[in-house]
Protein backbone atom coordinates (compact mmCIF):
# COMPACT_ATOMS: atom_id res chain seq x y z
CA UNK A 1 0.00 0.00 0.00
CA UNK A 2 1.35 3.78 -0.98
CA UNK A 3 1.31 6.28 1.36
CA UNK A 4 -0.62 8.16 -0.77
CA UNK A 5 -3.49 5.03 -0.68
CA UNK A 6 -3.50 4.93 3.15
CA UNK A 7 -3.90 8.55 3.39
CA UNK A 8 -6.92 8.80 1.30
CA UNK A 9 -8.51 5.64 3.15
CA UNK A 10 -7.57 7.18 6.60
CA UNK A 11 -8.80 10.42 5.19
CA UNK A 12 -12.25 9.34 4.09
CA UNK A 13 -12.91 6.98 7.10
CA UNK A 14 -11.77 9.68 9.49
CA UNK A 15 -13.96 12.24 7.24
CA UNK A 16 -16.92 9.61 7.29
CA UNK A 17 -16.92 9.16 11.13
CA UNK A 18 -17.06 13.22 12.34
CA UNK A 19 -19.55 13.68 9.44
CA UNK A 20 -21.84 11.27 10.56
CA UNK A 21 -21.02 11.57 14.21
CA UNK A 22 -22.29 15.81 13.52
CA UNK A 23 -25.96 14.40 13.11
CA UNK A 24 -25.99 11.63 15.95
CA UNK A 25 -23.55 12.71 18.96
CA UNK A 26 -24.42 15.09 21.40
CA UNK A 27 -20.53 15.77 22.25
CA UNK A 28 -20.45 17.15 19.09
CA UNK A 29 -23.51 19.70 19.20
CA UNK A 30 -21.84 20.62 22.99
CA UNK A 31 -18.64 21.46 20.61
CA UNK A 32 -19.57 23.41 17.84
CA UNK A 33 -21.68 25.60 20.64
CA UNK A 34 -18.26 26.14 21.99
CA UNK A 35 -17.21 26.99 18.60
CA UNK A 36 -20.13 29.10 18.35
CA UNK A 37 -21.44 27.47 14.94
CA UNK A 38 -23.89 25.22 16.50
CA UNK A 39 -26.41 26.73 13.48
CA UNK A 40 -23.82 25.22 11.01
CA UNK A 41 -23.44 21.70 12.61
CA UNK A 42 -25.73 19.98 10.29
CA UNK A 43 -23.81 21.89 6.94
CA UNK A 44 -20.46 20.67 8.16
CA UNK A 45 -21.29 17.24 9.04
CA UNK A 46 -22.82 17.31 5.55
CA UNK A 47 -19.95 19.08 3.77
CA UNK A 48 -17.85 16.45 5.72
CA UNK A 49 -19.91 13.15 4.35
CA UNK A 50 -19.88 14.58 0.91
CA UNK A 51 -16.21 15.63 0.62
CA UNK A 52 -15.30 11.97 2.17
CA UNK A 53 -17.45 9.94 -0.49
CA UNK A 54 -16.12 12.04 -3.10
CA UNK A 55 -12.10 11.55 -1.65
CA UNK A 56 -12.73 8.11 -1.82
CA UNK A 57 -14.81 7.23 -4.85
CA UNK A 58 -12.53 9.51 -6.73
CA UNK A 59 -9.99 8.12 -5.85
CA UNK A 60 -11.05 4.40 -7.04
CA UNK A 61 -12.71 5.82 -10.12
CA UNK A 62 -12.79 9.57 -11.14
CA UNK A 63 -9.25 11.42 -9.90
CA UNK A 64 -10.61 14.58 -10.59
CA UNK A 65 -13.52 14.70 -8.01
CA UNK A 66 -10.90 12.73 -5.89
CA UNK A 67 -8.71 16.21 -6.13
CA UNK A 68 -11.95 18.50 -5.61
CA UNK A 69 -12.90 16.99 -2.36
CA UNK A 70 -9.23 16.65 -1.01
CA UNK A 71 -8.99 20.47 -1.67
CA UNK A 72 -12.61 20.74 0.01
CA UNK A 73 -11.75 19.09 3.13
CA UNK A 74 -8.25 20.74 3.00
CA UNK A 75 -9.81 24.44 3.18
CA UNK A 76 -12.93 23.13 5.95
CA UNK A 77 -9.84 21.98 8.07
CA UNK A 78 -8.01 25.33 7.80
CA UNK A 79 -11.00 27.10 8.43
CA UNK A 80 -11.74 24.88 11.37
CA UNK A 81 -8.10 25.60 12.71
CA UNK A 82 -8.76 29.70 12.54
CA UNK A 83 -11.86 29.16 14.60
CA UNK A 84 -9.62 27.22 17.34
CA UNK A 85 -7.08 30.25 17.10
CA UNK A 86 -9.94 32.50 17.53
CA UNK A 87 -11.31 30.79 20.50
CA UNK A 88 -7.88 30.08 21.93
CA UNK A 89 -7.60 26.66 21.88
CA UNK A 90 -4.40 24.70 23.10
CA UNK A 91 -1.97 24.06 20.29
CA UNK A 92 -2.99 20.21 21.03
CA UNK A 93 -6.79 21.01 20.69
CA UNK A 94 -6.06 22.98 17.79
CA UNK A 95 -3.59 20.68 15.65
CA UNK A 96 -5.80 17.79 14.29
CA UNK A 97 -7.57 20.48 12.19
CA UNK A 98 -4.02 21.54 10.82
CA UNK A 99 -2.73 17.93 10.41
CA UNK A 100 -5.83 17.57 8.59
CA UNK A 101 -5.73 20.28 6.20
CA UNK A 102 -2.27 19.04 5.33
CA UNK A 103 -2.76 15.77 5.27
CA UNK A 104 -5.64 16.41 2.25
CA UNK A 105 -3.95 19.29 0.78
CA UNK A 106 -0.98 16.54 0.32
CA UNK A 107 -3.07 14.17 -1.28
CA UNK A 108 -4.39 17.12 -3.65
CA UNK A 109 -1.41 17.85 -4.85
CA UNK A 110 -0.17 13.76 -5.36
CA UNK A 111 -3.17 13.34 -7.26
CA UNK A 112 -2.33 16.34 -9.54
CA UNK A 113 1.04 15.40 -10.01
CA UNK A 114 -0.25 12.23 -11.08
CA UNK A 115 -1.94 13.01 -13.58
Amino acid sequence: MTLLTFLVIFSTLSFLFFGISCFFAAEMRTEFIRYGLSDHLNLIGALQVIGAIGLGIGYLFLPYLSIVAAVGLSILMLLGFGVRLRIRDSFIQSAPSIIYSVINAYIAIALLLSL
